[in-house]
């Protein structure tokens, strides 16, 4: 019977968060779990929340909608909508690299070997361009609102 090593994860947390000689798409990779996380924790304190305060009453809901009207929430918001657009477009990048529409055609394992990054290079750029397009949209958006 064979024996079988597990190999010890020495790097733990930071492993997960350091992405050490990793290219700009392992950044986005990490980005792009965190801004998940995010999202789920946001939309379960905002139904929670939303519930809550709409079973107690209108003065309730009244005055938690006027709290909500000040600086800070105005940038938690802006934050939340910031992690969406990232979260939807880059999620929308990883599935045409994984249905293999931003790979091209592969080539023969011939050295000096060629890797798949330079092909999806550019459509990691122009997602950052669209991403921080549209960021701008919003914030000039929530800055005309009133901040």
């Amino acid at each position: 019977m064979a024996e079988i090593r597990h190999r010890k994860n020495s790097l733990g947390i930071t492993g997960w968060a350091w992405a050490g000689k990793y290219k700009l798409e392992r950044y986005l990779y990490l980005l792009h779990r965190l801004t998940g996380l995010g999202l789920m924790l946001f939309a379960m304190m905002h139904l929670t929340a939303t519930t809550v305060f709409r079973i107690q009453g209108q003065e309730i809901w009244t005055a938690t909608m006027d709290l909500l009207h000040n600086l800070w929430f105005k940038v938690g918001e802006f934050l939340v909508v910031t992690a969406f657009v990232f979260h939807a477009l880059n999620g929308l990048r990883l599935v045409l690299q994984e249905l293999g529409f931003a790979l091209g055609k592969p080539v023969p394992p011939i050295y000096p070997y060629q890797d798949a990054i330079r092909k999806k290079r550019p459509l990691t750029i122009a997602m950052i361009v669209l991403i921080i397009l549209l960021v701008i949209v919003f914030f000039y958006d929530f800055n005309v609102g009133g901040w």
